[in-house]
């Protein structure tokens, strides 16, 4: 009797151990940001920015793969050879708005970890990263404000998969800019510190930023972060990238 007794604690004492190491290894798995970020996109639901324009609702999952991180941080992991996926996009960004729905739910069906995300603007949506260029009468280009030197770092070393800066004045034509540009949203793939892959994720059938994202746009998203994901999670070196 004692013999079985002994068994059976035994049995329920592994058990316990076992249950106690799975609840540590999610609880350690949990990704801290997750809940700012949900609060910080979800917070502007239904509201309005300062030109009264309406901001789209959206709905993040309360365990997505976002982690706050500062450009001199990626700049730090560029020249340390890291692999990883960064996302430069802004609660406040229309067109950020309308692909991160899309963007996560196929993130998170690839089982990605972790995304690092990076703001564009402060809470006021004033630029804190970037330079800020303006078009003079004479159809020049002058720069307004400085960005800050990660972001001239970031340039470089994403130069290759980087759209250049484009720029329109009063009449809507284009005006050539002297350099590259981080836009959000810009979801960059990175390869033992290389650029490999840059998408936004915005359809070429939504030309409104707050319009309605019928199904065709949504299956363009897909379609794009399918092939994004795809690639962060076969492409084993940077050759294959």
């Amino acid at each position: 009797m004692r013999k079985k007794l002994l068994i059976v604690l035994s049995i329920f004492l592994v058990i316990g151990m076992l249950t106690g190491c799975t609840e540590k290894k999610k609880e350690k798995e949990i990704n801290p940001d997750a809940g700012k970020f949900k609060e910080e996109y979800e917070s502007l639901n239904g509201k309005k920015n300062a030109k009264g324009l309406e901001h789209r609702t959206v709905s993040i999952p309360e365990d997505n793969p976002y982690t706050y991180v500062t450009a001199d941080e990626v700049v730090k992991m560029i020249e340390n050879k890291e692999s990883f996926i960064v996302y430069f996009g802004d609660t406040q960004c229309p067109w950020c708005r309308s692909v991160i729905e899309k963007a996560t739910e196929i993130a998170k069906g690839f089982n990605t970890e972790k995304i690092y995300y990076v703001k564009i603007w402060d809470d006021d949506h004033n630029e804190v990263l970037r330079d800020v260029y303006k078009i003079n009468d004479d159809k020049t280009v002058e720069k307004t404000q400085d960005g800050t030197e990660a972001y001239y770092k970031l340039l470089e070393y994403f130069g290759d998969v980087l759209d250049d800066y484009s720029l329109k004045d009063a009449d809507d034509n284009p005006v050539e800019s002297p350099e590259k540009r981080i836009y959000a949203p810009n979801f960059i793939l990175v390869k033992k510190g290389k650029a490999s892959i840059k998408v936004d994720g915005i359809s070429e059938k939504q030309t409104d930023s707050r319009g309605e994202l019928t199904e065709e746009i949504l299956k363009d998203e897909e379609s794009t972060f399918e092939a994004f994901f795809t690639n962060a999670s076969t492409c084993d070196t940077e050759e294959k990238c």
